[in-house]
């Protein structure tokens, strides 16, 4: 995903200006981290199941972009307990944490063994709470006695204090002791909001005091014990503790009801079934009920809140499987879509939100995110993705709900969207604290010429125009349906007109792709990157030069072997390590092997599918990151990492089931009820492909897809309730 706000985790020039919000990495991860969310409340855990016992910044329970848990730690006689296994659940649900006793030593001796004691810690969050509970069991001969203690403690941070920000006042912080069971942490911020962290243990520890519970646990051989742990992040009322088996079968049964009759996948190869397992985990944990409806929250922890083109973006990757992710993005985003001028938020009537914060800082305009709306392209995306919803499933009566907010998008495109009434959709930034570019490429270096020069001015990028293209052509799809011939005969013609200039002016024959962008004075940035593969996938691209992008973008100085680097390697900027200068995003690179199947390359499609599974098998969970850097492939080696890339990232989660959509080819038919795969190829690791309770309207079938003798592949209907038909088609 885009991740707006940060820049570089390391400046590589002395001179080079720090970036406003960017994340900081503070020390080595001693630690590999965990994460579990519900909606606004997600916590970051080390392997342990602790928060905040070594480093790790990140480390916390949070709520709404405020940290209301920077502590929790467990000890066993003082010590740190020795970690056996980590385990999240399938479903993301659940933290299982197995630990045994280290050697206890007293006076130089040992007076209990290591790996007699075993600890399970199970972790879960639900309704604004954290709920753990420890299991002790003794597996020695001998009765033991020790002592359990818990550490925790609250600082009420902002988010953006914990990426780095220094702050030079904050408000009134206080801790008190309920009772022997309970201790509220209570905070009334510069904003005159109350926040509250109420820990709740049970049963009683035999000593509780502002920032520690101890138990002394005696227990004869082979017995157990168990204690209880919650902390609820509450700003409005008292915590009521609840059973943690009753509520953890309760919240399962919730979760599982949500999910109720989804459509799911299974393939012959199951290193891909785990990662297509693990990201639809992820997409459900980061997917937040909105009053408007679902909707995929960016990432965690820097981007977990709404973000205008990551939802879009991951409900376009989604939208062959569950239209209803689709749905609620866009309901969302046009009940938050600006009505007014606002420099200070970017706001301009019609725009699309880009992002929302809803921690202290922002409440008091300390940072400018609170609703902000500087981002480019995420008002053209928001038309492009109804008019494919549209097209997926035909629902009328949504797209009639949302066509003013569609209508001011459109009016914001031709308006201000295009500064000098070019044709073109440009963007400048508009205040020092905003973002410096603002496609999705928005570090202050992403957007420069070929002598490294950075691009000023008003900005119009390639795959920006590729976007609007669509959106308009979507658009005018959508006005004929309901009725609006004129404004569809109108946005036809400015189509055509947008697809000419877009070709004469962006198109670069000496580097044998697009340019990356035009600079304030119309001068192209004749730099080879991924933006341009981009443009495939709105179809913006003549057809005789899509072979010539693809070339480029596999070419060896684009392909990595793991995927496509954003800044070819060879351009004076192009840094394997950086944010966007030489990276590789796979959700970038999902888009594109969906602009590959558009114009019938399957084998270029096939190629980035190949190299996204192959580092997802490096990967920890089989979990795709936002981005990871952009080495050549070496045999027996890895991808490399990026130290602050989100992980879960909404975008990133719905990589596997994009790349599945551009190798079948799904074209759907709501009109005519029809599902079509154009020219269908399955990847060499897959033999077979089966998608179970695929909808369209009121029709829902299950179907497999498998490899013949040859590369072709054969589509069985295996049940189908309503009336809908399979085919096969040929490329365009």
């Amino acid at each position: 995903m885009s991740v707006e706000s940060v820049r570089h985790a390391v400046q590589l020039i002395d001179d080079t200006p720090e970036a406003p919000f960017s994340v900081h990495l503070t020390g080595p991860l001693t630690r590999s981290r965990r994460s579990l969310k519900h909606n606004d409340t997600f916590v970051i855990l080390d392997e342990h199941g602790d928060i905040g016992a070594s480093v790790g910044s990140a480390d916390g329970l949070f709520q709404s972009d405020t940290r209301f848990l920077s502590r929790l730690e467990l000890l066993i006689n003082g010590v740190q307990p020795l970690l056996l296994a980590s385990n999240l659940s399938d479903d993301n649900f659940l933290l299982t944490v197995d630990l045994t006793n280290p050697d206890i030593v007293v006076d130089g001796h040992i007076v209990f063994q290591k790996d007699m004691i075993h600890i399970v810690r199970s972790i879960f969050i639900w309704n604004q709470t954290i709920h753990q509970r420890v299991g002790v069991r003794n597996h020695s001969v001998l009765p033991v006695m020790f002592d359990f203690s818990v550490k925790f403690d609250s600082d009420f941070v902002d988010l953006f204090e914990v990426r780095g920000a220094v702050r030079k006042k904050r408000g009134f912080f206080e801790s008190k002791i309920v009772d022997s069971k309970n201790l509220r942490y209570l905070y009334r911020g510069l904003d005159d909001v109350i926040r509250k962290t109420t820990m709740h243990f049970e049963p009683q520890p035999a000593a509780l005091d502002a920032n520690r519970a101890s138990y002394l646990v005696e227990l004869p051989a082979g017995a157990d014990f168990s204690f209880f742990i919650t902390a609820n992040c509450d700003s409005n009322s008292a915590s009521k503790a609840q059973p943690f088996t009753r509520t953890l079968l309760s919240a399962r049964r919730e979760m599982q009801a949500s999910r109720a009759g989804a459509a799911s996948i299974v393939t012959t190869n199951e290193i891909f079934n785990e990662m297509l397992c693990r990201g639809a985990a992820d997409l459900n944990m980061l997917t937040t009920d909105t009053p408007q409806g679902p909707y995929p929250y960016a990432g965690i922890p820097w981007f977990s809140t709404t973000f205008g083109r990551d939802g879009i973006i991951t409900a376009l990757q989604m939208l062959w499987l569950a239209p209803e992710i689709a749905r609620g993005v866009l309901r969302r985003l046009a009940a938050y879509q600006a009505v007014t001028d606002d420099p200070d938020s970017d706001a301009q009537p019609g725009k699309i939100l880009h992002e929302m914060r809803g921690g202290e800082m922002a409440s008091l305009r300390e940072i400018p995110f609170g609703l902000y709306y500087g981002s480019v392209d995420s008002t053209p995306l928001f038309v492009l993705l109804a008019g494919l919803y549209f097209e997926r499933t035909g629902d009328h009566e949504t797209i009639k709900e949302l066509w003013p907010a569609i209508d001011a998008a459109l009016k914001w495109i031709d308006g201000p969207g295009d500064v000098d009434r070019d044709g073109f959709v440009e963007y400048r930034r508009l205040t020092a604290d905003g973002l410096a570019n603002k496609g999705w490429k928005d570090s202050y270096d992403a957007i420069f010429h070929e002598d490294g020069r950075l691009a000023e001015g008003d900005i119009a990028l390639v795959e920006v125009q590729g976007y609007v293209f669509a959106a308009k052509r979507l658009a005018a799809r959508c006005a004929r349906r309901m009725g609006f011939i004129d404004q569809a005969r109108a946005l036809e013609a400015d189509v055509e007109k947008l697809a000419e200039k877009f070709e004469a002016t962006f198109w670069c024959p000496e580097i044998g792709t697009y340019a990356l962008a035009l600079d304030g004075d119309k001068n192209p940035c004749r730099v080879r990157s991924s933006n341009a593969g981009q443009a495939l996938f709105s179809g913006v691209v003549k057809k005789e030069r899509a072979g010539d992008v693809a070339k480029a973008l596999l070419g060896a100085n684009s392909f990595s072997g793991w995927g496509i680097r954003t800044i070819a390697k060879g351009e004076v900027r192009y840094n394997p390590m950086s944010y966007h200068d030489g990276s590789v995003w796979p959700h970038d690179n999902a888009l594109i092997a969906l602009g590959f199947s558009r114009y019938g390359l399957k084998g270029p499609a096939l190629r980035v599918f190949g190299g996204l599974f192959a580092a997802a098998t490096y990967m920890d969970l089989r979990r795709l990151p936002e981005l990871f850097c952009g080495f050549q492939r070496q045999r027996q080696r890895g991808p490399t990492l990026y130290p602050v890339a989100c992980a879960p990232q909404a975008w990133a989660s719905a990589v596997p089931f994009a790349l599945l959509a551009a190798s079948l080819g799904f074209e759907f038919d709501s009109e005519r009820m029809e599902v079509r795969l154009r020219n269908p190829q399955l990847p060499p690791f897959l033999d077979e492909v089966t998608i179970k309770s695929l909808r369209l309207k009121n029709a829902e079938a299950d179907i497999s897809i498998r490899r013949g003798s040859t590369d072709d592949v054969a589509v069985e209907v295996i049940r189908s309730s309503g009336t809908v038909t399979f085919s096969i088609v040929p490329p365009v």
